[in-house]
């Protein structure tokens, strides 16, 4: 694609090298470079080109809570009167106007500059970004310059691409490996990082910025010390992994911008968290809509829900890690009382084949119920939920799709729960 600016265009597509007037070699081009065009430069240069050295990118990266914690630093930071763009899952935003709709978690080089460049044009001095494993393995954030990188955690995903955990915890660590400003999940145990500029948040154990005390009943309220000083914070959203990804998102903050603790925290309570992740579709009965499709990211949720009668309705994504499904119905069979199997994108694999590779890991002998239709599988949860049970739907949270042989066909968990509820 070719992108235009002000006085010249750019592309970073070999087809195109003769219809832009400058073509910008990456990592991911270079190999199909025949000939080397005269009008070549690479990122550091366009980014130079185009002024861009002034703005802040902040990289978040882990396996689960790089939505959340990247869209609650730029809430913070918008809340508190500096003007910011956030890149992500969701899509692109400036200040609260989404300028382009979700794509990859981390696209190429150029559109990432082509964000940075529209975000500077109104107005933003931060530009927050979610950082994916693949895009650090594929180079596809080179040359750029961080102010801060944030790490939030290392659980099982992406083994259909990174091959071995070794591999998958290596390529998170690389991106930490230099002397750039980062803030670190000291909790977990996993990630390697160069420990020159580098700052922690913790729950367990002591770090820079450490919660002390927390509660967890009707939404978040925690107490945060920072060497002498402490404040206390409430939000909104639910879970323990929530209090460690708006710890994060105040430190980053804090760090950015050495602006009191006290005053940061005050717009702690304006952010309301991100559309399918731990999303209320329904109080009456409670119905969570969550993104989380790893074992971990489950644990995760369903811990949050202490002392409650869980029903959980996930399924898988096909052609993705085979070796996930069974621990995803193992730590599911663990702290649920009812599990309903069924699709998630199945795209190439047959979706009954990755139900039995979920059924696998359950041990506990509790009722399972299979229908690959996931919109059926939905209403028969909620046509069969007693009012001590709660249910989680999992996997695809905003997702607007189900992918199956290569087509998207238009779905929403969120929606279907919405119309089941209205039509009751």
């Amino acid at each position: 694609m070719i992108y235009k600016f002000e006085n010249f265009s750019v592309t970073d597509n070999t087809q195109e090298i003769d219809r832009a007037d400058l073509f910008l070699k990456t990592a991911q081009n270079n190999r199909y470079i025949k000939e080397q065009p005269q009008n070549i430069l690479i990122p550091k240069e366009l980014i130079a080109k185009l002024d861009l050295s002034d703005i802040q990118i902040i990289g978040v990266t882990g396996t689960n809570g790089k939505t959340t914690t990247s869209a609650a630093i730029y809430s913070l930071l918008n809340d508190l009167g500096l003007k910011s763009a956030l890149q992500g899952t969701r899509g692109f935003f400036v200040d609260d106007e989404l300028v382009a709709p979700k794509g990859h978690t981390t696209p190429s080089i150029l559109e990432t500059i082509v964000h940075m460049y529209e975000a500077k044009k109104r107005g933003a001095s931060y530009f927050v970004m979610e950082v994916s494993s693949h895009a650090i393995a594929q180079q596809r954030i080179e040359n750029l310059a961080f102010a801060l990188k944030v790490f939030t955690n290392i659980s099982q995903d992406h083994l259909d691409y990174h091959k071995s955990m070794q591999s998958y915890i290596a390529t998170k660590s690389s991106f930490f490996a230099d002397e750039t400003l980062k803030l670190i999940n000291k909790d977990d145990k996993n990630i390697e990082f160069n420990v020159k500029n580098a700052r922690t948040y913790a729950l367990e154990t002591t770090a820079t910025y450490q919660i002390v005390a927390y509660s967890l009943e009707g939404g978040i309220s925690a107490v945060l010390q920072h060497g002498s000083e402490m404040v206390d914070f409430y939000s909104p959203l639910l879970g323990l992994f929530n209090l460690y990804n708006i710890t994060a998102a105040i430190g980053a903050v804090h760090m950015l911008t050495n602006l009191p603790l006290e005053d940061i925290v005050q717009e702690v309570k304006h952010f309301g968290g991100v559309r399918g992740r731990m999303e209320i579709a329904s109080t009456k009965p409670l119905v969570i809509v969550d993104f989380a499709h790893t074992p971990d990211g489950m644990q995760k949720v369903f811990e949050s829900f202490p002392g409650k009668k869980i029903v959980a309705l996930f399924g898988a994504g096909g052609d993705r890690d085979r070796s996930k499904r069974a621990l995803m119905g193992n730590v599911a069979s663990r702290f649920c009382t009812k599990i309903y199997l069924t699709a998630d994108n199945p795209r190439s694999e047959d979706v009954m084949q990755i139900i039995d590779d979920i059924k696998k890991g359950i041990t506990t002998n509790i009722p399972i119920i299979i229908n690959p239709n996931r919109a059926e599988a939905i209403k028969e949860a909620l046509d069969n939920l007693e009012e001590d049970e709660i249910l989680l739907i999992l996997g695809k949270g905003d997702e607007e799709y189900i992918e199956i042989d290569g087509e998207k066909i238009p779905y929403s968990d969120r929606e279907t729960v919405e119309a089941l509820m209205r039509s009751n």
